[in-house]
């Protein structure tokens, strides 16, 4: 393998011996007719079939492969994040094992990338193949309700073909279930240029789906948290500080009301309620003790962050006259 490698190519993938060689030598057919220099980087996420066995066989033919066997299924953004931190490309272009990504967009993947000066470009499959119910209707669901929470402009955030910088993949870390929002993280990590291209979707030809409806939920989830993450990682108490002060604030206005008020009756001999028999006393005193709880889980994490190993770790693109 040339120590100058174009592009690293990594395929995250689960039982999927029977399309491993067709993708293989459909790969290897690009990269030729292109002349690019590259590498394709296998991770086998606990397959329980015989693909890492057809992986070794392919590794004794093309010295260009690397691949990387986990003993049992861990979830698609581990093996990413292990396929990032191996890649030594140019430009690293993930796709995934069941041949419904085809390696002959990989050449304007990466023109984009090195001509167009993109950072991140993510395919956008505008034909699907899938089923119309269970996979396309929610697909659009979730694609809108990520580009209204994250800003990005992209139709299919979690197509598996993309291309990257080399330096977009070694800035983020993939964890959890969060590849389907890695364009988040990128942005969040300072890269702003994502494009996006739409790309050719094929029918599965080999075995069954391994995801399920539980992605729709799980990745809402997800949305929210890397979200969060990115705005308030780094200032817990920005968040946790401003809405606890601002609950307790509306609690004490209510109790202060509450109690001037009964005073008053008092004062001037009018009939009043107990302040106990009042809904709105319980309303002031829940605001005020949610308030003074949340004021307090941003002043621990304030404690936490200054404490953590990790606090001052920014991401530096380039420095000029300094070693």
């Amino acid at each position: 393998m040339s120590s100058n490698c174009q592009i690293s190519v990594i395929i995250p993938l689960k039982d999927e011996e029977e399309s491993l060689p067709e993708l293989h030598d459909w790969i290897v057919k690009t990269m030729t007719e292109n002349n690019f220099s590259y590498e394709i980087v296998f991770i086998d996420d606990g397959s329980k079939d015989n693909s890492w066995q057809v992986i070794e066989n392919l590794a004794q033919k093309n010295s260009n492969i690397k691949a990387i066997k986990f003993r049992r299924n861990y979830g698609k953004s581990p093996a990413l994040h292990l396929g990032f931190e191996a890649a030594q490309g140019d430009v690293v272009i993930t796709m995934d094992a069941d041949l419904q990504d085809s390696p002959d967009e990989i050449p304007e993947l990466y023109k984009m990338i090195t001509v167009d000066g993109f950072d991140l470009v993510s395919g956008w499959k505008q034909k699907r193949y899938d089923n119309a119910v269970t996979k396309n209707l929610p697909s659009k669901l979730y694609n809108w309700t990520n580009r209204k929470i994250s800003g990005i402009k992209l139709h299919d955030m979690n197509c598996g073909l993309k291309a990257y910088k080399k330096k977009v993949v070694k800035s983020i870390e993939v964890y959890g279930e969060m590849h389907r929002f890695i364009p988040v993280m990128a942005k969040a990590a300072g890269f702003h240029k994502i494009g996006e291209k739409v790309v050719q979707h094929k029918a599965r030809k080999y075995g069954v789906s391994k995801f399920g409806w539980d992605r729709f939920i799980n990745g809402f989830l997800d949305l929210l948290t890397i979200t969060f993450t990115s705005k308030f990682g780094k200032r817990p108490m920005h968040f946790f500080g401003l809405v606890g002060t601002l609950l307790f604030l509306v609690g004490f206005a209510f109790a202060f009301y509450l109690g001037a008020y009964k005073l008053y009756c008092a004062y001037t001999h009018h009939a009043a309620r107990l302040i106990t028999e009042r809904p709105s006393f319980y309303i002031s005193l829940t605001c005020m003790i949610i308030g003074s709880m949340m004021f307090l889980a941003g002043f621990i994490g304030e404690l936490i962050l200054r404490n953590s190993p990790v606090r001052n770790n920014y991401l530096v693109d380039e420095k000029l006259n300094l070693k």
